[in-house]
């Protein structure tokens, strides 16, 4: 058995990464694809082996073949095609962020919930296997108490002082109202803080930021540092940003009794290492370049969440939260106070 997919949007994301992932995928079928263009829709579909292409979300949901679409709209546009969907009938995947604001994330998990489909969220850093050691070791107490989190994902170019403007395709990166009110806090900034929570099992209860946006003149930061405190104590930070290459995308984390450290994780491919330093656990790792590794175990996962009618990886409910701190993000960066995170339940 495998699962029909439709893939709503044709961008570089889809292109370079969900599409060939939905190829390589052992119980994935890339039914039908979707833009507001029919003939790049067509082309889309021709170059990944679609067996459809439609220029209407409307007309992917008529197609009895479709199981789960895939979303990797711009962000604005997730909330309205994950209920049109879920009302279909179709089981959702949907890119980071989830939603844009909180009302419309508790909207997606609420209609999924009365039409019984399942909704998941694209943190694919939850299924790299140096995150999922790290979680294995934190889980046993390897490390003792956790103290601190610092995490960085950042890339750009040499000489270049800011990120030069993106193609027309991909413009509405630079519009504050279709991407959500941030820029590299939307990029990779929700990845880390998703990745923080699945790994200690804790919610974010208060954060700070400086950003070199969030003003009037600069709505959206290219460039972003936050701390956060969890709710049993431990400290993180994070840094993200396009001004920043030859970052080094690096997950160190510190507890009573040792150290983590996954050097080069934080990215899209599958790479990178992993150490561990501890009283009882001491061991390295290394992990060959895969660029759609993590995107395919993604979509594995979820297909075995929707035939054995579990969770995936990445709940709604973990997006909502992912939300909420973006949204504390924001304001602790334009207003340039301590924010406390309020959680809502769907």
């Amino acid at each position: 058995m495998t699962l029909g997919w439709a893939v709503i949007s044709t961008g570089r994301h889809a292109e370079n990464k969900i599409a060939p992932a939905i190829h390589a995928a052992p119980h994935a079928e890339l039914v039908a694809v979707c833009s507001r263009d029919q003939q790049r829709a067509d082309a889309f579909a021709e170059r990944h082996g679609a067996l459809a292409a439609y220029d209407s979300i409307e007309s992917v949901l008529q197609d009895s073949r479709v199981d789960a679409v895939f979303i990797v709209s711009p962000n604005a546009l997730h909330a309205s095609q994950t209920i049109q969907a879920a009302r279909a009938g179709k089981h959702v995947l949907t890119e980071k962020p989830m939603a844009t604001s909180v009302e419309d994330a508790i909207a997606m998990i609420q209609v999924c919930r009365q039409h019984g489909v399942m909704l998941g969220v694209g943190f694919h850093l939850r299924t790299h296997p140096a995150h999922l050691e790290i979680l294995r070791v934190l889980q046993q107490q390897a490390l003792g108490t956790i103290a601190l989190l610092n995490g960085q994902w950042g890339f750009g170019a040499r000489g270049q002082v800011m990120p030069p403007p993106r193609p027309p395709l991909q413009q509405w990166w630079e519009e504050p109202e279709l991407i959500g009110g941030a820029s590299t806090m939307m990029g990779t900034g929700v990845h880390v803080v998703d990745l923080y929570r699945f790994l200690l099992g804790q919610e974010i209860v208060e954060l700070t930021a400086l950003a070199d946006g969030q003003t009037p003149n600069q709505p959206l930061e290219q460039l972003l540092t936050m701390s956060l405190r969890f709710e049993d104590g431990p400290l993180a930070t994070i840094c993200c940003g396009r001004r920043l290459p030859d970052s080094l995308n690096d997950l160190v984390i510190y507890g009573s009794d040792g150290r983590v450290a996954s050097r080069g994780t934080l990215w899209e491919a599958r790479e990178g290492s992993l150490e561990i330093v501890s009283e009882t656990v001491n061991t390295t790792a290394d992990y060959p370049h895969a660029f759609l590794a993590n995107y395919i175990d993604e979509l594995e996962d979820f297909y075995y969440a929707v035939t054995e009618k579990r969770e995936p990886a990445a709940t709604g409910l973990d997006g909502l939260r992912a939300v909420e701190v973006t949204l504390a993000m924001i304001t602790a960066a334009r207003e340039k106070h301590t924010v406390k995170i309020e959680r809502h339940t769907p």
